[in-house]
């Protein structure tokens, strides 16, 4: 396969720090032709995992932006769902699990991966140790480290589960990011500190270039001339060039730029990612506060724009204009703003007054990205996101 087929994002959880009625704490799942990534893990993301599309067992990696509750506390019961978590036995009986979690697997067994900033290895540890958590399967934890952060070691004294594989400490380079994290056959992964109120991470996810527009006229009267198999041509579409019997070169159309999709933490400043974001098909960019005179009822008389503004970056996060002003910086082609407070709710696709106050936040968005679409996320929401030029939304 030479490029995806399929990419998808669903929305798992859109609330910030407190979830609603209609809101869960943050999570979304990229599905990347048959594998998800998770990104972030905040309460209940099991459940709502239940509730969507998504196949947990298709889960192979989950990146945590940072280790706040509202984005972590449902990460170990979704690795114990994902790898058959147990609890133990009583004395005397036998379990299977804990006898697999004796032994280690064999070595073909490819262990579910884990990023995030320091303290997610020590995290799931302990976690995993006090809540007497057995595993069916390995998991590594791979840690984005701070130039302040110790480059080395786990930061904590426990020893590692006997389902833990050693994971890499990745520094950052002279730039200050963490290019290409990960790199597979189609998608490579980078990321960058952004500016919260404590240490935050951004994700970009880039398709690697994709096969270019395939002209058949311009190849199979050369093949046919030539007497070269049509087989030729699945080569020429790949981009790789064929040599005729007579000695002429075919070249297959050149490869143009794939996907990119940003994947924002909580921030009031995401400047340190920017380099990386640049030209993304889709920015995912929190959104906790607005001003809303007129349309929300519990606007106060006595805010402003610039009093919510001061009020959210002050506690480290951002207003719809600031995502869209990001958006705009970045050229953007998409934005989904995310991370709502809990007084916006969450069901606007189905009450009036929620549709008012979520087009208000879109709107302000909207005047600050200046072109491009600008969409307010909503649980279980799904994004199709399409080769560029053709990346479209569609509700799930």
């Amino acid at each position: 396969m030479s490029s995806l087929t399929s990419v998808n994002i669903t929305i798992l959880g859109s609330a910030s720090a407190q979830p609603s009625s209609t809101r869960n704490h943050s999570s979304l799942a990229l599905r990347l032709d048959g594998d998800v990534w998770l990104f972030d893990c905040g309460e209940a993301t099991q459940h709502q995992i239940q509730k969507s599309s998504v196949k947990v067992g298709k889960v192979q990696k989950i990146f945590i932006t940072h280790t706040h509750g509202d984005h972590i506390f449902g990460l170990l019961p979704v690795l114990a769902m994902r790898l058959n978590g147990a609890g133990g036995m009583v004395d005397g009986a036998e379990d299977p699990r804990a006898q697999t979690a004796s032994t280690a697997p064999t070595e073909d067994v490819q262990p579910l991966e884990i990023y995030g900033p320091l303290g997610t290895r020590a995290y799931v540890r302990h976690g995993l140790a006090y809540t007497h958590t057995l595993l069916g399967a390995p998991y590594v934890v791979h840690e984005l480290r701070l130039p302040t952060d110790p480059q080395d070691g786990d930061y904590t004294e426990m020893l590692p589960h006997p389902m833990e594989r050693p994971g890499r400490n990745i520094a950052q380079t002279e730039q200050g990011v963490w290019p290409e994290i990960y790199k597979g056959a189609l998608v490579t992964v980078s990321a960058a500190p952004i500016l919260h109120s404590v240490p935050c991470v951004g994700y970009v996810v880039n398709e690697l270039p994709v096969p270019g527009k395939m002209d058949p006229k311009k190849y199979i009267p050369e093949l046919k001339r030539t007497g070269t198999p049509m087989s030729a041509m699945s080569r020429l579409q790949r981009g790789e060039s064929v040599t005729l019997s007579d000695g002429t070169v075919l070249h297959g159309p050149p490869r143009k730029p794939g996907r990119k999709i940003v994947i924002l933490g909580d921030t009031y400043d995401p400047s340190p990612i920017a380099s990386l974001a640049e030209d993304a098909c889709l920015l995912i960019h929190e959104a906790t506060n607005a001003h809303l005179p007129g349309i929300d009822p519990n606007t106060k008389e006595t805010d402003t724009y610039e009093v919510v503004e001061e009020r959210a970056k002050s506690r480290g996060h951002s207003t719809p204009q600031m995502a869209g002003a990001f958006a705009k910086r970045i050229r953007a082609r998409k934005l989904v703003l995310n991370h709502f407070s809990a007084r916006y709710p969450g069901n606007d696709d189905v009450n009036e007054e929620a549709r008012r106050i979520m087009n208000g936040i879109r709107e302000l968005a909207v005047n600050s990205f200046g072109s491009g679409e600008v969409i307010c996320a909503r649980d279980l929401m799904s994004f199709d996101v399409g080769p560029r030029g053709e990346d479209r939304p569609s509700g799930e």
